[in-house]
């Protein structure tokens, strides 16, 4: 989760300097995406596994 997150910031970043943009128009945008992803994933991953029978 933190690593799909930390990709989508670093990508914004590395976006906004290269386009040398005076806001951070792709770490905006790019931070909240990647965090509902991250999110998407790992919600993916807890429902294909089966609750432990007790």
């Amino acid at each position: 989760m933190m690593a799909i997150i930390g990709a989508g910031v670093w990508l914004g970043i590395q976006l906004d300097t290269y386009l040398q943009l005076a806001f951070p128009v792709f770490m905006s945008i790019l931070a909240p995406v990647s965090t509902a992803y991250a999110v998407y994933v790992v919600i993916k991953t807890l429902s294909q596994h089966p609750p432990p029978n007790t």
